[in-house]
């Protein structure tokens, strides 16, 4: 039985496989347990395996393609208009591989294990800075209670705790409640010292880091990001791809004669979109301080436009450039500005 695509429906435990010949004829359409998955697909010929990008979706990739299959992942949103009929596993997996032969498809590169660290450190990165500032929050509002006030800022936090500990002018309770609070705070300061340690590793050990930080408004935490996400660019046929999959490219609303441009899309990766947009501001906020033809840009635009929109606007300019220079493998170089996203 000659197979022409299989489509797997991904779950925890239980998987949906459904493999069709040329025709795009359903030959079988099965419900597989996670210990079987591997036996059934090693028993059938090297062919092209669909799944959705999705949860666990990398991992079975890797594992599928040393079988010697072709895996293509597909974003979940190109799969849900070829559902028929109800909603479920049998008919996930026949929408798998109809939509997988769809012309102008762009699938979802299969992440090696390093990338995935890397993106796992950002996660945990992200979940400890909203763990500091909340445990700093906390602190402040609890401690004003009792009267103890103090500025805004990492160091003025730290001399506020210090304050109480070891104070008779408060109770031993508040002061052990405070020891621990101060506690807490400094192991979750260790904690991302490290995460920033390994980062900073990752990117010195890549070519491909060195150039991202060559450009102004990338620093280690965004060099890191991309790489992990999108490594050179590859996925995407022009630079315009990478802004639009970013989600930094206007909404158009279009109807005859009448077109409309609105504010960005924010579709694709919402992480990276942001850490591109912090970036981007602090690029705008020195440009009046520098030279370079990208600074000069933006100076020109905070002239007529709100800081926003033109940090917005050199993000999307900043993507373009990455893309190019991430896949000609050249480090930024200073230059005309109608020359600096030419594609």
């Amino acid at each position: 039985m000659k197979l022409r695509t299989i489509g797997i429906d991904l779950a925890k435990n239980v998987f949906q496989v459904c493999g069709v010949n040329e025709h795009m004829k359903s030959q079988f359409n099965k419900r597989l347990k996670r210990h079987q998955l591997l036996d059934f697909m090693r028993q059938q010929a090297p062919t092209m395996v669909v799944m959705e990008a999705c949860y666990s979706s990398h991992y079975w990739g890797r594992e599928l393609t040393k079988l010697g299959h072709d895996v293509k992942l597909i974003p979940a949103q190109h799969v849900t208009p070829f559902v028929r009929g109800n909603k479920n596993d049998h008919n996930d997996a026949f929408a798998i591989t109809e939509a997988s032969q769809r012309p102008y498809i762009r699938f979802v590169p299969i992440k090696t294990e390093h990338q995935q660290e890397i993106s796992c450190l950002h996660r945990i990165r992200e979940r400890l800075i909203k763990n500091k500032t909340a445990m700093s929050n906390q602190a402040r509002g609890l401690l004003s209670e009792f009267g103890v006030v103090f500025p805004c800022g990492h160091k003025a936090l730290l001399n506020g705790l210090d304050s109480v500990t070891d104070n008779a002018q408060y109770s031993q309770r508040l002061q052990d409640m405070v020891k621990e609070m101060l506690s807490e705070y400094n192991t979750t300061i260790e904690r991302l010292k490290s995460i920033k340690k390994q980062l900073d590793e990752f990117v010195d050990d890549s070519e491909s880091g060195k150039i991202l930080l060559s450009i102004p408004g990338i620093g280690v935490i965004n060099a890191s990001a991309l790489l992990a996400a999108i490594d050179k660019g590859q996925a995407f046929n022009n630079p315009k791809e990478f802004a639009v999959w970013l989600g930094l490219t206007p909404k158009q609303h279009a109807s005859g004669n009448i077109s409309k441009m609105g504010g960005i899309t924010k579709r694709g990766d919402r992480y990276l979109r942001k850490q591109l947009v912090h970036g981007a501001r602090a690029l705008v906020s020195r440009a009046a301080k520098s030279t370079d033809p990208l600074s000069l840009w933006a100076t020109k635009l905070r002239v007529s436009k709100p800081f926003n929109k033109v940090a917005v606007a050199v993000a999307h300019r900043l993507a373009r450039l990455i893309w190019i220079l991430l896949t000609r493998q050249e480090r930024y170089r200073a230059m005309p500005a109608s020359l600096e996203v030419s594609a």
